[in-house]
């Protein structure tokens, strides 16, 4: 039987043409937040399956991608639960190894650390345009800081990156967990439903205001409820500032502080943005994940019609490894629908260096082999990249692939 020579299911094999892209991509990613004082660090592929299944990672714990014990530790014949065959797990995100890593060196960096990580995840998702079971994530998070100049930084940070990129008039939707917890309790839910009622508000852009209010029903809560929460959003809407209409409405369920919080992250960020775009307060933005302790966000690109990235604060998580918590902020670009966006626009890479291709007939002598070596040796020390390959038979076909890739020049050197 042949083997296959396809890549597994929602995964997929990169071509050179994407590969320049995406290696493009990260360089004006890593120059730009290291700009902005972040440091890369890298973090293992794996996790212990504890760690990925502290429900904190949302619906994302539902989709991982379990390792086998191996060797004598394996007992299938005894084994009677998941625990005693997995012990290992793919990173779903970079978050929580990020918390783990934290806890693990804390003692051995500055404070606040602000850190930057680019690696490969893993879920076992339904695959979608954009979306592929193992894909790059890009990560800025800053721990340690418990004021809102983490949010201002990370905002800045991500959006001056993206305007780099070539991208212009995103957006930034801002939310705040504290302000969603208010809003489901000046509404009559419990406040143990707290969850629920946001899991079901998540698909408010997919369902509409009736589809969550038919959902919110199916679960049983009072109609009166969810009427006067809906009505919440019907406010928001037609208010000339939302969030100054919730902070007024949800007075005395709305903790201290928040709204001038969250105030402050959107005039910072108003008054010294250098990329173009929009940052828009939207209350129906949750974030699935179950770490998000305060400030959310979340990019959102009209070209795709989806979100493109998001992040928050996860106060909370740290503590879980150390018993201490630590303030956490961070940031993550949907680097790969980044790619498919620039693919989709033939987009060209800027200050690339000069490609040139040098096609040397079969049974070219080897003193004139080596003379040619050197000339292409002097131009690569000018910056220039040079590529030297043998001619083919079909020399319009191997021309045509080269210039695919970039290469504008050829040089042509025959055995004469």
């Amino acid at each position: 039987m042949a083997l296959s020579k396809k890549p597994v299911n929602g995964m997929k094999d990169i071509l050179p043409e994407e590969m320049q892209i995406r290696d493009y991509v990260q360089g004006v990613i890593k120059d730009t937040y290291r700009s902005f004082g972040f440091t890369p660090i890298e973090t293992p592929c794996m996790e212990n399956i504890g760690n990925l299944s502290s429900k904190q990672g949302g619906e994302n714990e539902k989709l991982i991608f379990k390792i086998l014990k191996r060797g004598e530790k394996l007992k299938l014949d005894q084994a009677k639960e998941e625990a005693d065959v997995v012990d290992f797990g793919m990173r779903y995100d970079l978050t929580v190894p990020l918390a783990r890593f934290y806890s693990n060196h804390a003692n051995d960096l500055p404070a606040p650390f602000k850190a930057l990580q680019m690696g490969n995840v893993w879920r076992a998702d339904r695959p979608q345009r954009g979306r592929y079971r193992q894909f790059m994530q890009c990560d800025i998070d800053i721990l340690g800081e418990p004021s809102n100049l983490a949010e201002i930084e990370l905002i800045l940070a991500t959006t001056t990156t993206i305007g780099r990129i070539g991208f212009t008039d995103f957006e930034i939707h801002i939310n705040e967990r504290r302000i969603l917890k208010a809003m489901a309790l000046y509404s009559g839910f419990p406040e143990d439903a707290f969850d629920t009622v946001c899991i079901i508000l998540d698909k408010m852009d997919k369902i509409g205001r009736d589809g969550v209010a038919e959902e919110l029903a199916k679960e049983g809560f009072d109609t009166a409820a969810i009427e006067k929460y809906l009505g919440l959003f019907d406010g928001v809407a037609h208010a000339d500032n939302g969030l100054k209409y919730l902070a007024d409405t949800l007075e005395g369920y709305l903790g201290e502080g928040v709204y001038e919080n969250l105030q402050e992250i959107i005039s910072a960020v108003e008054a010294t943005k250098t990329a173009k775009f929009e940052l828009v307060f939207d209350p129906t933005l949750v974030r699935g994940m179950g770490y998000y302790t305060g400030t959310i966000f979340e990019i959102v690109m009209p070209q795709l019609g989806a979100a493109c990235g998001g992040g928050g604060r996860y106060d909370k998580m740290i503590g879980r490894f150390t018993g201490n918590d630590v303030p956490a902020c961070g940031f993550s670009i949907g680097f790969e629908r980044i790619v498919l966006l620039l693919m989709e626009s033939n987009f060209k890479i800027p200050t690339q260096p000069a490609k040139k291709a040098y096609l040397i007939e079969k049974g070219y002598p080897s003193d004139k082999l080596v003379e040619v070596i050197g000339k292409a040796q002097a131009e690569r020390a000018e910056g220039k990249q040079i590529l030297v390959v043998r001619m083919n038979k079909n020399k319009k076909f191997q021309k045509e692939k080269l210039t695919a890739e970039g290469y504008e020049e050829f040089e042509e050197f025959f055995n004469k």
